[in-house]
């Protein structure tokens, strides 16, 4: 039989692409795959390394499953945790300027589904092949769920599956704590003042309401819920939440409304107020409200 023997060039040269085929055979069969809240796929072929949330909930996420150091932008109503403010702003979430985001060369965008999904700004993102994840967590597990996707794509599912686990056990702890309440606190959760509008049965809001052992006095499965002081004295809820921030600045104390002193709740003094941005964006600091919440409802069982 006859021996074809190849130059050492040739045979370094061969070595070499076939090295290159199989590194690129690797990296596709790692390649990186969730499904967002759209039901799109969503195809990395790394763990991202430079992502900008476009909703401040999911920028606290990021940094909870030890992100932070991959995150590169915020929105402008970012200001948790404080670390975050170093960061560019790429505008809000409702209206990102895509230029400053193409710019800063994100492998991952991340955006809150309130965006549509046909709008030109995810278009314009989609286009650039630039991956955008869009999620729309409304529940505690809808938010573990956006948790661990984040971490798959980041590298960091394990810390993610951990922070999911520590927040189930909080959440266990004050369901605990309430096992012996008898009757549920009605409750009323203020978005905004004026017009005056309220958290609905469709918002994480009425899950952290629900959790703390309260009942929404509001029935429609909507986020947002309009509603009259007329029906707000028929609901005559036992306790009203008001909620401070970028929806509800400055709010009036409803102590000092007209026709409120005939709630029996602000005339027993059970108003709560609540920090919109723990309360109403579906991030990890939701179960911080529960607690929260929990204990201003019924402070007999919290009391160390």
């Amino acid at each position: 039989m006859n021996m074809v023997f190849l130059p050492n060039r040739l045979v370094a040269i061969l070595f070499v692409l076939w090295l290159t085929l199989a590194g690129a055979s690797v990296c596709r069969a790692q390649s990186l795959e969730i499904t967002d809240d759209l039901g799109r796929k969503i195809s990395i072929d790394r763990h991202a390394e430079r992502i900008i949330p476009l909703y401040g909930a999911f920028a606290e996420t990021l940094f909870s499953i030890g992100a932070a150091d991959r995150v590169i932008a915020r929105t402008q109503a970012d200001r948790y945790p404080a670390q975050i403010e170093r960061l560019p702003s790429v505008g809000t979430h409702m209206k990102p300027n895509i230029e400053l985001i193409l710019g800063l060369k994100p492998d991952l965008v991340i955006m809150s589904s309130s965006r549509r999904d046909e709008t030109p700004e995810i278009s314009r993102l989609l286009d650039s092949g630039i991956p955008v994840a869009i999620f729309s967590p409304k529940t505690f597990e809808e938010i573990f769920s956006v948790t661990e996707r984040l971490g798959i794509l980041c590298g960091t599912r394990e810390k993610a599956l951990e922070l999911n686990e520590s927040l189930r056990k909080r959440l266990d702890a004050v369901k605990a704590k309430l096992d012996g309440v008898e009757k549920k606190q009605t409750v009323f959760f203020e978005i905004r003042s004026e017009p005056l509008t309220g958290a609905g049965r469709g918002s994480i809001v009425d899950e952290i309401i629900s959790a703390a052992g309260g009942e929404n006095v509001l029935t429609k499965e909507k986020g947002i819920v309009k509603y009259s002081v007329e029906a707000l004295l028929f609901d005559n809820p036992d306790a009203y939440v008001v909620q401070e921030g970028p929806m509800n600045k400055s709010p009036l104390d409803p102590a000092k409304r007209s026709h409120f002193d005939r709630l029996k709740c602000v005339r027993e003094g059970r108003v709560i107020k609540a920090d919109e941005l723990v309360f109403s964006r579906p991030g990890p600091r939701c179960i911080e409200a529960v607690e929260t919440l929990a204990a201003a409802l019924y402070p007999e069982f919290f009391r160390k």
